[in-house]
């Protein structure tokens, strides 16, 4: 699918702030409220804005212990264990990767302890051949 750059612009802030209002989106690109929101009902219309979401605080993200668990998963039961996955919600994302392991899932939980447990959790799916898992210290990069 392709955009062109006002609508590039447009998705950036609306990533930035899902809330804005069409006057201050408009506002900012130069544009009249009526084209700011025909342009976001187009790009809702064609699936390229698929929904609206909540971006928590640094303060409360901070807060919490994330890692990466590495997933081997049995040939005939992975989309049993997807399905699994889905199903918890620390997890927060879950990559199919080429390699030694078949998944990624991004973890978070409150604490040290909850995280073990989580990941025991996740090792104890049936169809779960084993994991590897690396807690996040800092990300030095978030796009």
């Amino acid at each position: 699918m392709t955009i062109d750059e006002t609508d590039r612009t447009l998705l950036t802030l609306l990533r930035e702030n899902a809330r804005a209002s069409t006057a201050e989106l408009a506002r900012r690109l130069g544009l009249s409220r009526t084209t700011v929101q025909s342009r976001i009902e187009r790009l809702e219309r064609r699936g390229i804005i698929a929904g609206y979401g909540v971006r928590l605080s640094d303060d409360y993200e901070r807060g919490l212990v994330k890692a990466h668990v590495l997933i081997t998963a049995m040939p005939k039961l992975a989309q049993r264990v997807e399905a699994e996955l889905r199903r918890i919600m620390e997890v927060r994302t879950l990559h199919s990767v080429s390699g030694s392991f078949d998944m990624i899932a991004i973890v978070v939980a409150p604490s040290i302890s909850e995280l073990d447990l989580l990941i025991d959790r996740i090792g104890a799916l049936d169809g779960v051949e084993r994991t590897m898992s690396s807690i996040i210290l800092s990300t030095r990069i978030d796009r």
